[in-house]
This record gives structure tokens, sequence and C-alpha cells, in this order.
């Protein structure tokens, strides 16, 4: 597996933001890695319940998997935002 820390740094440094919904498909990996199962109430704003929702899809998954997925996102986004 391709080292999880290089490529967060290669994410964050796309030349092209991608879409939100792309983002959001980061986003909800990234929570999952780094906080694990989410323990938080669903926000009332948009932007915030967006986020939430994202994260929520990824309950139950493992750390490893959930770093494997998100290198699988890079790998498939890469040409076009990178």
């Amino acid at each position: 597996m391709a080292d999880f820390n290089a490529i967060l740094e290669k994410t964050k440094a796309f030349s092209q933001k991608p879409p939100t919904e792309v983002f959001l498909e980061f986003y909800g990996l990234y929570k999952q890695i780094h906080e694990g199962d989410i323990t938080i109430e669903k926000p009332a704003d948009a932007e915030g319940a967006a986020k939430y929702d994202a994260w929520l899809s990824r309950k139950g998954v493992s750390v490893d998997d959930a770093k494997a997925a998100y290198i699988a996102l890079y790998e498939k986004y890469n040409p076009i935002y990178g």
C-alpha cells in the first residue's frame, strides 16, 4: 500500500479544486481514519450536514480499509485534479 501520509499531502496539493461531491468522498474517509465512527449530532447548516453525511457513510470502516479507500480515491482523481 502506498504511504497514506504522502498521499494525504498530495491530495491537499491538487492543482485544481475538486467539486464538492469529490471533496466529501475524501472528507468522510479522512474523518473515519482520524476520529473513527461519528459521534456528533448532525449540524443544521447545509455544509455541516453534508460533511456529517459523508462521515456517517463510512461508519464501521476500519482505519486500514479507510486508508486503502482514500488512496484509491487519490489514484482515481489525481489525473483529473492533480
